[in-house]
């Protein structure tokens, strides 16, 4: 039994290790060619990104609830307290992993140079952002991040 405890807690762990911050890039975006865009920051605002609740918190919690109910008083109120004990572990479990997986993020409205207008939303990272700012929208795999553009360098004219 405390096989299946720790199998699931580790579960309920890794899965509240996601993260969507734009300095961490998915092994799969490794060394893939990605679309570029110059874009200027119009406006940035805080906002935050809801947790999920895939069911392995409220998985775990059951799990967890029902062995700790279950050990309870003898045989009869331990099967009623084990219910119980899953019922409460994975309201607990669920609202655990709703609160571990919520982030902070950010919304960026752009403007491309063609004049269109796009909005991001994306966890926040180590860069910051103001109106004005020069941008880069680097997409792969269907997903876009922004990033500050990087400096360009005047090359110097050939001598005659």
């Amino acid at each position: 039994m405390k096989r299946i405890l720790i199998a699931a807690a580790s579960a309920f762990a890794l899965a509240a290790c996601s993260t969507t911050s734009p300095d961490v890039i998915q092994r799969g975006d490794a060394q893939r060619l990605s679309q570029v865009q110059d874009a200027t920051v119009l406006s940035v605002r805080p906002v935050v990104v809801d947790g999920t609740q895939s069911g392995a918190g409220g998985a775990t919690g059951a799990v967890i609830g029902g062995v700790a109910g279950s050990s309870v008083g003898g045989r009869r109120e331990g099967i009623a307290i084990g219910v119980l004990g899953a019922v409460a572990g994975a309201v607990v479990g669920n609202a655990v992993e709703r609160g571990a997986t919520k982030e902070d993020a950010l919304e960026i409205m752009l403007q491309l140079r063609n004049g269109e207008r796009r909005a991001i939303v994306q966890a926040k990272g180590s860069e910051t952002f103001s109106p004005g700012d020069p941008v880069i929208l680097v997409t792969t795999g269907g997903k876009t991040r922004v990033s500050k553009a990087p400096a360009v360098t005047a090359e110097p004219a050939p001598k005659n």
